[in-house]
């Protein structure tokens, strides 16, 4: 039973559906429902909502699917983001990303809770809102919050993308976006210090990526395999790292001892272990702590892992590598990202500033000559 709204013909109705109460008594439900057509089939949902109005704009919106042809069905409106969050991880497991561990962590602990039974449909600005509201009271930064929100809105058009689509919109995400780019680099002489102050493993990690810009996942996962010692190369598969490009890097410095001296110890201890950073023949996951009681030993409590990266690619300017094949070890695909990563520091300046007044001093007494001589010519 309902009682209708009449409209034009082709173009719907709105209605309230009625129901018979114990007492024999009809009553109208005051949820406003829309009635239309598409390929032949009669289509009767729900808005939600009480609002005339509200339930006029939902119909609109409906009959604007349907005329565009961009109207999926129902089947859509019944998706919970727990099954687009499954589905992303499904497709993370496909790619073989290395950042499924941190996907899943952000997922389980912080994204599942707070939107898991909410369904896409009804996931809205207000939600992602509340999100970031209640993510910074819990003193999570403002990269971190839009690193988890970044997760949402690649399973939202994960989810448009797929066919049929599971997703009928993707509500429009705010970012913090602060400028948090770090300036951090680790010098020589803390280097040393920094390499004597940590246990085995994390000191082969400290010293391959110091020297070539290797990210932590991609260490953790290198490979006896890849490593030709003889030849002094490293030979990263396509696929592996981030960019999911080839590469080769050279091995060099206090790359070569070390390496061997791993070697050494995986021949003698744990032939079986394919990783060339190991901690008793397994792989290792977590440095936090060692790197942290480190870097606090020789008062570098704010140096990061990844700075070591940037160290690597200020070290290869400053060798005077060539920009594409330092581009090429480090594994940046654009001029722009190398640009990023090349921060000047104090030295840098000192230098360029002895460099420039030695320049304006050579120009100085070029003038000066110049004046002398001309003022000496006879008139």
């Amino acid at each position: 039973m309902a009682t209708a709204m009449k409209r034009r013909k082709g173009v719907g109705s709105l209605y309230r559906r009625k129901k018979r109460r114990p007492d024999g008594k009809i009553v109208e439900l005051p949820t406003w429902w829309v009635k239309y057509s598409t390929s032949g089939r009669v289509i009767r949902e729900s808005t939600r909502s009480e609002r005339l109005d509200e339930a006029k704009s939902y119909l609109k919106a409906r009959l604007g699917e349907v005329a565009t042809g961009k109207f999926v069905g129902l089947r859509p409106e019944r998706v919970r983001f727990s099954d687009l969050a499954a589905d992303l991880i499904e497709d993370y497991e496909r790619r073989g990303l290395a950042s499924l561990a941190h996907l899943e962590s952000r997922l389980t602990n912080h994204l599942i809770p707070a939107f898991g039974r909410i369904r896409a449909v009804d996931l809205s600005t207000h939600h992602i809102e509340s999100y970031k509201e209640r993510r910074r009271g819990q003193g999570a930064s403002f990269s971190t919050v839009d690193r988890e929100l970044e997760i949402v809105r690649r399973a939202l058009r994960l989810g448009a993308e797929s066919d049929p689509p599971r997703v009928g919109r993707v509500p429009k995400i705010r970012f913090f976006r602060v400028d948090n780019v770090r300036t951090g680099f680790l010098e020589e002489r803390n280097y040393v210090a920094l390499r004597d102050a940590l246990p085995a493993p994390e000191r082969l990690l400290l010293v391959l990526s110091y020297h070539t810009g290797m990210r932590l996942g991609l260490l953790r996962g290198l490979r006896w395999s890849w490593v030709n010692l003889p030849e002094k190369r490293i030979t990263i598969p396509a696929g592996t790292d981030k960019n999911r490009q080839p590469r080769t890097v050279p091995i060099y410095g206090d790359m070569g001892p070390y390496l061997e001296m791993a070697a050494t110890q995986r021949k003698t201890c744990f032939p079986d272990c394919p990783y060339v950073v190991q901690r008793h023949g397994h792989q290792v996951v977590d440095i936090r702590k060692a790197w942290s009681r480190a870097c606090e030993a020789i008062g570098l409590d704010d140096l990061h892992f990844h700075d070591l990266r940037r160290s690597a690619v200020r070290n290869m300017d400053r060798a005077g590598v060539p920009r594409d094949v330092a581009m090429r070890i480090i594994g940046h695909k654009t001029p722009a990202m190398f640009r990023r990563y090349n921060i000047i520091s104090d030295r840098d300046l000192d230098d360029a500033s002895k460099k420039l007044e030695a320049y304006r001093d050579r120009e100085r007494k070029r003038v000066e000559g110049s004046t002398d001589a001309a003022s000496s010519l006879p008139n």
